[in-house]
């Protein structure tokens, strides 16, 4: 199911420049990158919890949806939104601002910006290949409740996150200072 995605080897991800004697404003905006990336974590990490419960039999589909419903990321959703549209169209936004506004900026400041900046917006393209297969899974698995088709879509959203977390960390530990530094908007 994921062997037509091109996965990328974090082994081979190049390095920022590192800088020093930051000041706490110059930090700013690379911690408020963070706190928008760790309210993405939590709520990854209750989904994940969620559906190894269901794997092992703990929770029922009754429990998962009580549980699922009290996630602020769901009730965010449900305000604004489905939550497989909402999630795409956000993460799609976020990465699309990067790729046009922070990700030009940044690559203008030297080669070593501009080989880090390249490396994120091809695992931007990562990211969304899983993200459209878990949209697939997840449909796949509303019309018919299989055991087959919860493995699949587990299998894609297990990807996802793996993908998803490293990214996340190796952005914010890259660009996070830079950010500050060169008066980048996030």
């Amino acid at each position: 199911m994921l062997l037509d995605i091109k996965f990328l080897d974090d082994a081979t991800r190049p390095r920022a420049p590192k800088l020093e004697n930051l000041t706490p404003e110059q930090r700013a905006p690379g911690r408020h990158l963070r706190m928008i990336h760790n309210h993405l974590r939590e709520n990854i990490d209750a989904l994940r919890r969620m559906t190894e419960e269901v794997a092992r039999g703990e929770m029922t589909a009754e429990q998962v949806q009580a549980e699922a419903e009290a996630l602020d990321m769901i009730g965010n959703y449900r305000r604004f939104g489905n939550l497989c549209g909402q999630h795409c169209y956000i993460v799609n936004t976020h990465h699309s601002i990067e790729d046009a506004h922070i990700f030009p900026a940044l690559s203008e400041k030297g080669e070593a910006w501009k080989k880090v900046t390249d490396r994120l917006i091809a695992e931007h393209g990562v990211v969304h290949a899983l993200l459209e297969k878990l949209v697939e899974a997840l449909n796949r698995l509303a019309r018919e409740s299989s055991a087959e088709n919860f493995a699949r879509a587990r299998e894609v959203n297990e990807a996802l996150e793996r993908v998803l977390l490293s990214h996340l960390g190796y952005e914010e530990e890259e660009i996070g200072d830079a950010l500050g530094y060169f008066r980048i908007g996030v």
